[in-house]
């Protein structure tokens, strides 16, 4: 069965998924099946990552992951739908670009900031080659860059809502717009770890966990709460 279209953020939001898990075929009712499966998605990350999107073939997920084309069809129905189960395999790993996650409740929110960016950098050298791959496919595909701007947008909104947070209890400069800051600071990290894991410019983690914070506490001028 496909999971769910969308996950929860940490505060029980909703966040769409980048994936129509609707397209999914049902899982194979067989271990075997679950195995040859899962052998193929496993196999199209490779192809997709080594080739790129475009220029991978289903021969070629097919050889990597030595079973016939015959077989891909009793699973997948075409490059684009195991494009699809990549992803909702990662998904929740990737996170979405520059969306630290502050948490409004808690009550050190700089070491929040700090906890996250370090996680999210930490994901995006995980998953770098596959998210360019995800900007090659957000470039030729109407749909799928749309559900990538929602998602990006449900981020930015959690974000904003938490600055929001922290302006009202007086730790955050409140001149700030909360969803224009969330969006330029969250697209800060982003690119940050785009140059350093993707582009290979090969950042240390540590100073770029130390700079991404001190930019988004400096930003927000935050204070100590009392």
């Amino acid at each position: 069965m496909a999971k769910s279209a969308r996950g929860r953020g940490s505060r029980g939001e909703e966040i769409p998924s980048l994936v129509d898990t609707s397209s999914l075929r049902e899982p194979p009712s067989t271990a075997r099946g679950a195995r040859t499966r899962a052998a193929l998605v496993t196999a199209a990350r490779i192809v997709f990552e080594r080739d790129g999107y475009l220029d991978s073939r289903l021969t070629d997920i097919t050889a990597e992951a030595n079973c016939s084309v015959g077989s891909f069809y009793t699973y997948f129905t075409s490059k684009e739908e195991i494009f699809q189960a990549v992803i909702e395999e990662v998904q929740h790993d990737m996170l979405h670009p520059g969306m630290p996650h502050l948490d409004p409740e808690d009550s050190v929110p700089a070491a929040i900031i700090e906890a996250s960016n370090r996680a999210y950098f930490e994901a995006y050298r995980r998953n770098a080659k596959l998210m360019l791959i995800l900007d090659q496919v957000a470039a030729t595909d109407p749909k799928f860059r749309e559900l990538r701007r929602r998602r990006s947008q449900a981020f930015a909104d959690r974000n904003a809502r938490a600055i929001k947070d922290l302006q009202d209890r007086g730790l955050a400069d409140d001149s700030l717009d909360p969803k224009m800051t969330a969006r330029a600071l969250s697209g800060m990290v982003s690119r940050l770890a785009h140059y350093s894991f993707a582009l290979g410019e090969n950042y240390p983690l540590d100073a770029l966990v130390e700079t991404a914070t001190k930019l988004w506490i400096n930003a927000l001028n935050l204070r100590a709460e009392d």
